[in-house]
């Protein structure tokens, strides 16, 4: 499959949804570690990407979908390669069991691909969870 349909497609929920992140740092939280001799860099390095990297992970889970759709479709529109152009000759032929097949791969490839990033999610920002959950 190609990576720039699906880059395109990811790139925008992924900055949208880290700039809103880094927008809920409280402006008093700022204020007192400038006091303490902070510099922007360090606000950002030790409190800004921590605290974005939750929604870090929402983005990336959503992307990862939008990724595999963007791919297929361009595939099925200018491309002799990959499953989507294999879905398209196989409905061409009526091969209806080839076309489901395809289908079936690319939502497994969506599961696997969510589920590795939510552990990933829930490895790294593990602290940032409340409840029973927050431990696996």
């Amino acid at each position: 499959m190609s990576s720039e349909p699906g880059a395109i497609h990811s790139f925008f929920p992924v900055v949208v949804n880290v700039a809103t992140g880094l927008a809920t740092l409280e402006p008093e939280l700022e204020d007192v570690l400038r006091s303490l001799g902070a510099s922007r860099l360090d606000i950002l390095k030790k409190v800004g990407l921590p605290r974005s990297l939750p929604y870090f992970f929402a983005s990336l889970k959503v992307a990862v979908t939008l990724a595999f759709v963007g791919s297929v479709i361009s595939e099925t529109v200018a491309s002799n390669l990959g499953i989507g152009y294999l879905m398209m000759s196989a409905s061409a032929t009526m091969n209806m069991p080839l076309v489901f097949a395809g289908l079936f791969v690319i939502g497994a490839m969506g599961v696997v691909m969510y589920e590795l990033f939510a552990r990933l999610e829930r490895r790294l920002t593990g602290w940032a969870t409340r409840g029973q959950n927050a431990a696996l």
